[in-house]
Order: C-alpha cells, then sequence, then structure tokens
C-alpha cells in the first residue's frame, strides 16, 4: 500500500517487491549548527543507505555517532571528487543507495556535491533531494529584507581586484543579495563593499545556529567597526540590501556638469573628484569613478591630449 513517501533505502518502492537494478542518490541536508536541526527522513535515509559520501568524514562520522548512525562513511570534496566519483557511479550503477551530505546544511550549494549530481544524473541515476537546513535561506529568513526575488553568490574571490569586479556588478541590483564569507577575509570584504557599493544597510550572521550565534544589522560601515577581533571567529553569512531608487538612478545633469567643470579646471584627480561626488550624491563611489573616468576621457579626445 502506498504512503506518499518515497522509496525506502533498501531499493524497494512503495507496495513493490522487486529490488531496481540501480541505486538512489540521496542528496541529504545536516545541521549547519545545532544538531536538533535534522529531519527524521534525513536520519532514516542516513541509516538505510549503503554509502554516505562526506565532505569531511570526521565531521560526519560525530553527526553519525550522536544519532547511532553506523553507516559506511567516504570522503567526496573538491580535491578527490574527479577521482571518486566514477566509483561512486558504479556503487549506484550496482544498486547500492548513496547519501550525499556536505559539512553543513544542503549539499551543492557552494560545495563539491554539485559535481557529482550532475554525474549521477547524466548517467541515468535517480536522485532525490532530502530538503532540510540551509544557510543562505535561514539568514534571508531573519534578515527583515525582502525575499521574493533575491541573489546568492556564494563565496565572494578571494582576490580583492576580481572581488571588486564583482561587487561593482551590483551596484544597480535592486534584489536582496546573500553570500557567505570567511573569518579571515571578512574584514577585507565589507571593505570593498563600503567602498564599491556605498555605506548600504546589511545584517550579519555569524555562528548561525550555535551556542555563539550572532546577529548584526545596520548599515555596512557600524558593523565593520562592530568586527573586534575577538568577533572575527566563525562562519559569516552576509545578507546585502539591494540598490534603492536614488542608487540605481544615473547621475543628475547638475552633478554631471560639476563633474566636468572640475575635471576641465584639473586642480583634483579623478579619484577625488569621484570621492566628492559619492559623498554629495550618495552614490557608489566606484560607480561615480568610472562616469568620471569616461568623462575624462572625452574631454582629452576633444581635446586631441590623447587618452593616457
Amino acid at each position: 500500500m502506498g504512503t506518499g513517501q518515497d522509496k525506502e533505502v533498501s531499493g524497494i518502492p512503495d507496495g513493490g517487491t522487486e529490488k531496481r537494478g540501480c541505486g538512489t542518490l540521496y542528496v541529504v541536508s545536516t545541521p549547519i549548527g545545532n544538531l536538533e536541526d535534522i529531519t527524521l527522513r534525513a536520519l532514516r535515509i542516513l541509516k538505510g543507505v549503503n554509502i554516505i559520501a562526506a565532505e569531511n568524514v570526521k565531521h560526519t562520522r560525530g553527526l553519525c555517532a550522536h544519532y547511532g548512525i553506523k553507516t559506511r562513511v567516504t570522503a567526496y570534496n573538491q580535491h578527490n571528487r574527479k577521482a571518486r566519483t566514477p566509483e561512486l557511479i558504479r556503487r549506484l550503477q550496482s544498486g547500492q543507495d548513496l547519501a550525499l551530505v556536505t559539512d553543513a546544511g544542503t549539499p551543492g550549494i557552494s560545495d563539491p556535491g554539485v559535481y557529482l549530481v550532475s554525474r549521477a544524473a547524466a548517467e541515468g541515476v535517480d536522485v532525490r533531494a532530502v530538503p532540510g537546513p540551509a544557510a543562505v535561506t535561514a539568514a534571508l529568513s531573519v534578515s527583515g529584507f525582502p525575499t521574493e526575488r533575491f541573489l546568492f553568490l556564494g563565496f565572494l574571490p578571494n582576490r580583492p581586484g576580481k572581488r571588486k569586479k564583482a561587487l561593482e556588478e551590483l551596484c544597480s541590483e535592486p534584489r536582496t543579495t546573500v553570500f557567505y564569507e570567511a573569518p579571515h577575509r571578512v574584514k577585507a570584504t565589507l571593505s570593498d563593499v563600503m567602498e564599491v557599493l556605498g555605506d548600504r544597510d546589511m545584517v550579519l550572521v555569524r555562528e548561525m545556529t550555535k551556542v555563539f550565534e550572532e546577529i548584526q544589522r545596520g548599515p555596512v560601515s557600524r558593523i565593520l567597526k562592530g568586527l573586534t577581533q575577538d568577533r572575527i571567529r566563525g562562519e559569516f553569512t552576509l545578507v546585502l540590501a539591494g540598490a534603492d531608487q536614488k542608487g540605481a538612478e544615473s547621475l543628475g545633469q547638475e552633478a554631471l556638469e560639476r563633474m566636468e567643470r572640475l575635471l576641465k579646471e584639473n586642480e583634483m584627480t579623478v579619484g577625488d573628484i569621484a570621492r566628492s561626488l559619492s559623498r554629495e550624491e550618495g552614490l557608489p563611489y566606484r560607480r561615480i569613478y568610472r562616469v568620471c573616468l569616461d568623462r575624462k576621457r572625452d574631454l582629452q579626445r576633444l581635446n586631441g591630449d590623447g587618452v593616457g
């Protein structure tokens, strides 16, 4: 008799009597901090599969020990994914069931799990989601920002130049934006946000669902100032307000005329002009800097001075 649930991990579908030829890959969400944040279905799947492929074996064994799960755990991470994937696919094709888990949260979200899922799907393997916690949705739920539409960026680039370039693409982005950051880069990232996007409102969530969970709200400048050394620990999820109406508009004619006048006077650098207008107009410095640089080049061409 069907129950509306997925097939049991023994391989026998509800109401069925025979083992299918191919196993199932279960993408299992696990707690992002508090071990109580796991579903009954996730526990059942982890206990019943033939093997658990884990991003961090030690971490997952700790979770399994907590819940009395004795299933074999094998490593599947960024470093060995290409070598291990064919073996795991063979296991699935031979009829074994496999659970894929990440360090915390939902596999495939900013981790190597997507590689196995895509290969399994390409081979015709049945892939099932066992939904549960995810830092991105948890942070959005407490942010108080609009969530009907949002943009998730995972981790921004490590290198400052590439990180700033990625942020520049958000200058006119109206959607709430979420990204993760490591403790050793969070101050540099927030400084870049200030420089490129201005002093927007944001929510910073640290150590979500854990004992020392902390949620900070306010403009980027205030949160950046409050990041003292003793508070730069753990995992960070950053939720950034989208560009407001003013931030999405082009510079007004009066501001453009002032920019052109300052450029002609040639007493201030392009950077100084951009900083001055950024403060006056409340718009991101980087965006105004690009406009200012383009105007300077236009003036140089008109005067026959070249671009250099």
